[in-house]
């Protein structure tokens, strides 16, 4: 399951979000029931309006969402990285995590204490990213020192993992923002992974602004977008205020009010569709009396490798994979008109799937 950390220093409305965010999905969700795993963890539905339509024109009689686990981390400190205050936990979550959601305060208020004495959103972030390089510099060096025997004896894995090590430590150290596939080739990727290194995570900067600045912004949410698109991530302004209230008001209330503000999504719904791009996964869906479930995959990802994720025995026995559009298919209403309209298409295993396919994969045991 995908898992996003949600991380930031004391009073920036955190844990204020985090509620929010896994009470709302949990109000609009009944098929799939918010779970309480620790009390700091949360699985959240992706949200996708197409599954209701689909399930509308199949029957279905349930809907199966993509999900994402939220993981409230503990929070941050500076010396976090030295184990201060609760670092140590701190640090073993993030690493768990695939992507990292930094919320950071964006909004005057004299009665919540900004743990710093001043609100300043991009040394709020600096600080963060300044305890994560740190600690992945001290994991770099414990790393290096254990692979160094192997490297002195020629031993090729351990001398391309040493280089990328090296890479990756003077990239740090220079505060250098750090994208895998810029500055790193796929021997030097594939050693780097499996360190779970927080420093090459994705992030999004989660700017949390008082309702006044929530449809434009202020000049504090426009630092950090500036700030974001310099260092590779992706910022989405959020209210967690707002997005507490939401939660009490129903679907169709939270509409109402949300088109009030002269706003169309909620920053939460935002949020979850932010991580999934940034992750770059796409959905495929497949559709029936039974059900309509929708399957997450990584773009580029190919038919036999999407039926994978499905059953792994269909994978091993692909056939052919019986594709429809999601817009052909509401477009004529059903599998037999989208047939006889030579919508739906046979592909074969080097067909590249496009998110909203509608799937029926062909396999033989």
């Amino acid at each position: 399951m995908l898992r996003a950390g949600i991380v930031g220093l004391p009073n920036v409305g955190k844990s204020t979000l985090f509620n929010a965010l896994t009470s709302a999905k949990n109000a609009q969700s009944a098929n799939y029931p918010f779970c309480t795993i620790e009390p700091n963890v949360g699985v959240v539905v992706v949200p996708d309006e197409r599954l209701q339509i689909l399930s509308d024109l199949c029957k279905s009689k349930e809907i199966i969402p993509t999900v994402i686990e939220f993981v409230d981390i503990a929070g941050l400190v500076k010396g976090a990285s030295k184990g201060e205050g609760l670092g140590n936990q701190f640090l073993h979550n993030i690493r768990e995590v695939d992507a990292i959601i930094q919320v950071v305060r964006c909004f005057d208020d004299a009665n919540t204490i900004h743990v710093e004495g001043k609100v300043d959103p991009i040394s709020d972030i600096e600080t963060i990213n300044t305890e994560l390089a740190l600690a992945d510099l001290a994991s770099i060096e414990r790393r290096a020192q254990r692979i160094a025997k192997q490297v002195k004896s020629g031993d090729k894995e351990a001398v391309i993992e040493d280089g990328a090590l090296k890479k990756l430590n003077n990239l740090l150290q220079e505060g250098t923002f750090i994208n895998l596939r810029e500055h790193f080739n796929e021997d030097e990727i594939n050693v780097i992974k499996p360190l779970n290194l927080m420093s090459v995570k994705p992030v999004i900067y989660c700017a949390n602004v008082s309702e006044f600045d929530l449809k434009s912004g202020n000049d504090y949410t426009k630092r950090v977008e500036d700030y974001a698109k310099t260092h590779g991530a992706q910022t989405v302004i959020i209210c967690a205020r707002i997005e507490e209230e939401l939660v009490d008001l129903g679907e169709e209330g939270a509409k109402e009010y949300l088109a009030e503000l002269g706003i169309s999504d909620s920053g939460i719904d935002k949020m979850i569709k932010s991580v999934y791009e940034l992750l770059n996964l796409i959905t495929f869906i497949t559709a029936g009396e039974k059900e309509v479930h929708a399957w997450t995959i990584t773009k580029g990802t190919k038919a036999p490798q999407a039926a994978g994720v499905i059953h792994t025995d269909f994978e091993k026995g692909f056939i052919r994979a019986e594709v429809t559009a999601y817009n052909d298919f509401v477009a004529n209403g059903s599998y037999a008109a989208c047939k006889d309209k030579g919508v739906t298409r046979l592909e074969g295993k080097d067909y590249i799937m496009q998110d909203g396919d509608i799937v029926h994969f062909r396999f033989a045991v």
